[in-house]
């Protein structure tokens, strides 16, 4: 009856019949109290509650009025986290005369303490009436379980076992933090496709000799959604140098290819703590991470590192939850684009972190013919590249595909003196290239293995131990008074002798010298022991004795004799 009023307009039926029957003879008809919101969008059964514009007021045990809340509030929604199985529950609430909605955990609505947190919102919920309001949303629930909708949600972007590719699927609901609610909504089409197109076209016909890293930008967002297809690890890109040369503007083309480019909606800086760009990869998934300025981490130098392997690694910190036990460690597998004044490698990065970063130098290099025309129409058009993409990623075959494309890009890229990491996430780059052009620009403009193979660095260059080598000749040369112990010529520390063809240096502060540059001296001595850098004792120990003034020390004794051509050995890139 209700459902076949609802066809001409009567939406409370059930609070009309009860007023009848009150009329008729005047007591309540018993099932039937209802919902009677103005502007309410579902009727639910309530029990034993008067539910109406002027509140919501029931009995307690002892037959005395309780009230559960001032003012219209239901659950209108329910939903189930696709990665975590959480349940929450939409609220619908009206203070004035427009109804809001909130999604919160079930298990914040089910417990009478919690549930005063929903008074942030501007709910009327307080100590006195959390424990009525709880059973009033029990109640509610359990009477409507199979009326209230309910539906599959997620708090994230990308690709979604069994469900498809965040936020491209209709049936799925954003749940996750508020704080990702601005990025999550700035997915969406706005302006007109063609003059994105034409925008973008007319970028990677450029003539601007920075052109060639523009479109590696480009590829390198639409490269984020194939590093899980084809089962690859994150990576970063990374541009340096002055400005004006269109570093910035690049991440607002590499953004629009799926959302807002603005900076601080889609696109994001460096000043965030070390959760916080975890939680934003972790949120971003699969989509690429954009983040500008590197200079505004206030951090150690040294912690780059850190960072490139927090990020890198694709795997959240493992966190405890508050009621016990371990919270889902996060994930992702995507793109890191970062732009910088100063690269964000630097000469003691670790192999793993040099490994997963292909860094780009744009001194001197106008990447854009206009820039601000480009700017101009990137604003006020873009996301619609990034759907069409993906609807082309989920035909039958297509990924397949992909990894074969991937795999030919990598062959390509390999020589004998690159590494699998980087030529991984180089080929990932050129295979969008070619998937992007045919699929969507279509102006036969490719990026060819030479534009990107420049950027690869060479094994011995990623060596840390050849280059904590280079570092300790340095060291030695500009410190040669520290290896003098004469006391009638030296003043102040001593840190060893050199004797003939080797450096004698104390093993204390030998190991203080490398660890004060992020290097590790355990790992260099047995890299250098076989390379034949250092002499070691008979028994294959890397430290032999040495007097030094007078005493007997424990030293590394570090071959220089033939030094220039212990050089020669090491990869030229690492020399001044």
């Amino acid at each position: 009856m209700s459902a076949q009023a609802q066809t001409v307009g009567i939406r409370n039926l059930a609070a009309l019949f009860k007023a009848y029957m009150e009329t008729v003879s005047g007591t309540s008809a018993p099932g039937f109290n209802r919902t009677d919101f103005t502007g309410q969008e579902l009727e639910l059964d309530c029990g034993s509650w008067s539910a109406s514009d002027t509140g919501i007021y029931g009995t307690d045990k002892l037959g005395f009025e309780v009230v559960a809340c001032y003012h219209p509030i239901m659950p209108v929604q329910r939903l189930v986290n696709v990665d975590t199985k959480v349940h929450k529950v939409m609220l619908a609430y009206r203070l004035g005369r427009r109804w809001e909605t909130v999604i919160e955990d079930k298990n914040m609505i089910s417990d009478s303490r919690s549930i005063i947190g929903l008074s942030k919102y501007g709910i009327m919920v307080n100590s006195e009436t959390s424990k009525a309001l709880v059973r009033y949303l029990a109640d509610v629930e359990q009477l409507n379980y199979d009326t209230i909708p309910e539906v599959s949600s997620v708090g994230r972007l990308g690709w979604i076992d069994g469900y498809g590719f965040s936020p491209y699927e209709e049936d799925l609901v954003f749940d996750g933090e508020e704080t990702f609610r601005t990025r999550f909504e700035s997915i969406q089409e706005k302006g007109s496709r063609q003059a994105w197109l034409d925008c973008v076209r007319s970028v990677r016909a450029g003539k601007t000799p920075g052109n060639v890293v523009a479109r590696i930008v480009l590829a390198a967002s639409f490269a984020s959604v194939l590093v899980k297809p084809c089962s690859c690890l994150p990576f970063f890109v990374h541009l340096w140098g002055g400005s004006e040369t269109g570093k910035s503007l690049s991440l607002v083309l590499a953004a629009s290819v799926w959302a807002n480019p603005e900076i601080g909606v889609y696109i994001q800086t460096f000043n965030a703590t070390e959760v916080g760009k975890e939680l934003g990869a972790a949120f971003c998934n699969s989509l690429p991470l954009v983040i500008d300025e590197l200079q505004l981490v206030k951090d150690n130098r040294k912690d780059f590192d850190k960072m490139i392997y927090q990020l890198s690694e694709g795997v959240g910190r493992a966190r405890g939850q508050k009621q016990g036990g371990l919270q889902k460690t996060p994930t992702w597998r995507n793109c890191i684009i970062t732009t910088g004044e100063f690269p964000i490698i630097s000469s003691n990065s670790g192999e793993g972190a040099v490994n997963r970063t292909i860094e780009v130098d744009c001194h001197d290099t106008k990447l854009f013919d206009d820039p601000k025309k480009t700017a101009t129409s990137l604003y006020a058009n873009y996301g619609f590249a990034g759907p069409e993409f993906v609807k082309h990623l989920m035909e039958d075959g297509v990924q397949e595909r992909v990894q074969k494309l991937q795999e030919a890009m990598q062959d390509t890229l390999k020589t004998g003196d690159t590494m699998d990491k980087q030529t991984a996430s180089a080929a990932l780059i050129l295979a969008a290239d070619r998937l992007a052009e045919e699929w969507i620009f279509q102006d036969g403009i490719f990026l060819q293995p030479e534009d990107i193979s420049k950027y690869l660095v060479s094994k011995e260059a990623v060596n840390q131990n050849a280059r904590a080598l280079q570092y300790l000749y340095d060291f030695i040369n500009i410190n040669q008074s520290r290896f003098t112990p004469e006391a009638d010529t030296h003043q102040g520390e001593i840190w060893g002798e050199l004797d003939g063809e080797y450096a004698c240096i104390i093993r204390s502060k030998f190991d203080q010298i490398l660890s004060d540059e992020g290097y590790n001296a355990s790992a260099f001595l047995g890299w250098a022991k076989n390379r034949g850098y250092i002499h070691c004792s008979k028994k294959g120990e890397p430290t032999k004795p040495k007097r030094i003034n007078g005493r007997v020390s424990r030293c590394v004794w570090l071959k220089i004799s033939d030094f220039d051509d212990e050089l020669d050995d090491i990869d030229g890139s690492l020399l001044p």
